[in-house]
């Protein structure tokens, strides 16, 4: 890692453009004395990966101004300024009322301008800037409750991974960088969110059914049992995001969103996928989710399950406008 200390911008060619990364040394990870040029060149290293992983899809930025020692900034719009070869999707938040033009990843050098803007997350949408209502991709979230061993994400693993063959999907892995796992899915951009969202519920209940003693698809925190697994479903809602694959965590040990092999499944040690090693990874596996593109899934089957479950969705499911935080765009 770069060592903190004083210097000046450093210019970049990334591909075609020439990115400007000002205070390069300016710590972001001071647990690791990892810096905002580590962070660029980490990301350089995966620059594929990540790409495919963003490519035409709004993208909101997590942002640490002053590294992960400052505030969080959550950016949904492009700031004034942005170089002009910036691409950009236009949402409208019908909540407030309002409109955010927010990033749309078309090559590498969008990735870089925006850890230069101290980006340190990218949370992009399950939708793509073609039509950003009709979402092509299926989240399946598992989300370890505080007293869930991460065993317990590997046996749930491995019950989606058989209920996917069996309904003919091609489930992509990955770890979330914290303490759960993602498994994304092509699917074919015909459904709304909303239907998106009662498939995926459909799937976590079909979930809990075969693993009851480890699964929960209860909505209130308060009412889980905190040693069971959450399938988090509404991650599906319009406008909810997690991280991408291969995006950095806002977290002291610098973890990424990594994609795996099903077979790495009962061996995978998220802790251990870092901006410090995943690069070297990434150089002998390449990308793992490369073929992620090449097949797409029809969601018929999973809303025939929502109606037999008796199409039910809670209550609390959140309106199209708003965003993960349940803040206004900022």
């Amino acid at each position: 890692m770069a060592s903190a200390g004083s210097s000046p911008a450093v210019e970049l060619a990334v591909g075609e453009r020439t990115v400007r990364v000002s205070s390069p040394d300016r710590v972001y990870f001071p647990q690791l004395g990892a810096t905002k040029l580590d962070l660029v060149e980490y990301y350089l290293s995966v620059g594929d990966g990540i790409v495919r992983a963003l490519r035409d899809r709004p993208c909101m930025l997590h942002r640490f101004p002053k590294g992960l020692d400052g505030k969080k900034v959550h950016q949904k719009r492009v700031p004034q300024g942005a170089p002009p070869w910036l691409e950009t999707v236009r949402l409208h938040f019908p909540r407030y009322d309002r409109y955010a033009d927010e990033l749309c990843v078309t090559e590498l050098a969008s990735v870089i301008w925006a850890v230069q803007m101290s980006t340190v997350e990218f949370h992009p949408w399950n939708s793509r800037r073609a039509d950003t209502e009709r979402p092509d991709e299926w989240r399946i979230d598992l989300d370890p409750g505080p007293d869930c061993d991460f065993a317990v994400a590997r046996r749930v693993a491995h019950v989606v991974q058989e209920l996917l063959a069996e309904i003919g999907a091609v489930g992509w892995p990955k770890t979330s960088g914290g303490n759960g796992l993602h498994v994304y899915v092509r699917i074919a951009p015909d459904w709304s969110f909303a239907d998106v969202r009662r498939a995926a519920l459909a799937f976590a209940r079909e979930v809990e059914r075969r693993a009851p003693d480890d699964v929960t698809t209860t909505w209130w925190r308060k009412d889980r049992d905190p040693a069971k697994l959450f399938v988090d479903y509404n991650q599906n809602a319009r406008d909810h995001t997690i991280a991408s694959a291969y995006s950095v965590r806002g977290v002291p040990e610098a973890t990424v969103s990594t994609p795996i092999a099903w077979d790495e499944i009962d061996d995978v040690e998220p802790r251990e996928l870092t901006i410090a090693t995943v690069p070297a990874r990434f150089a002998k596996l390449g990308d793992l989710h490369a073929g992620i593109d090449d097949t797409s899934f029809s969601l018929a089957p999973l809303l025939e399950w929502a109606q037999r479950d008796g199409d039910d969705e809670p209550a609390h499911l959140a309106d199209p406008g708003q965003d993960d935080d349940g803040d206004a765009p900022a």
